[in-house]
């Protein structure tokens, strides 16, 4: 899948999550790189997504501050072998466990709630 259709299905999968959740962020941008820059993943995980900001709940003085970020990694995705509905589900539950990083949520809390 080249890089426009991989777009188109995160796009859809961004339009399906809840309006609370477009309405609640705040100086955050998405971004899809086709994989994680070497500094992103030291481990070599081979993550699907990645937060990089400061949490709403650690946040005091918060002024012109440059915009959070959630990266979304297409080449791990695509490695999933998933199509269509599938892959735009796994592309929401991406987004939605970088979300919560952004709104404080830890790892051990995520997969308490099944976003692991």
């Amino acid at each position: 899948m080249d890089r426009d259709d991989f777009n188109a299905v995160v796009q859809r999968a961004v339009k399906r999550l809840p309006d609370w959740v477009h309405e609640a962020l705040d100086n955050v941008e998405l971004l899809v790189l086709d994989a994680p820059e070497p500094d992103m993943d030291p481990e070599g995980l081979g993550l699907l997504g990645l937060y990089v900001g400061i949490p709403l709940p650690e946040r005091g003085e918060y002024v012109a501050e440059l915009p959070d970020v959630v990266y979304l990694f297409r080449e791990p995705h695509l490695e999933l072998g998933l199509e269509g509905d599938e892959l735009e589900l796994e592309i929401e539950k991406t987004l939605v466990h970088e979300l919560a990083h952004y709104f404080g949520f830890d790892d051990t809390e995520l997969e308490a709630l099944g976003y692991d």
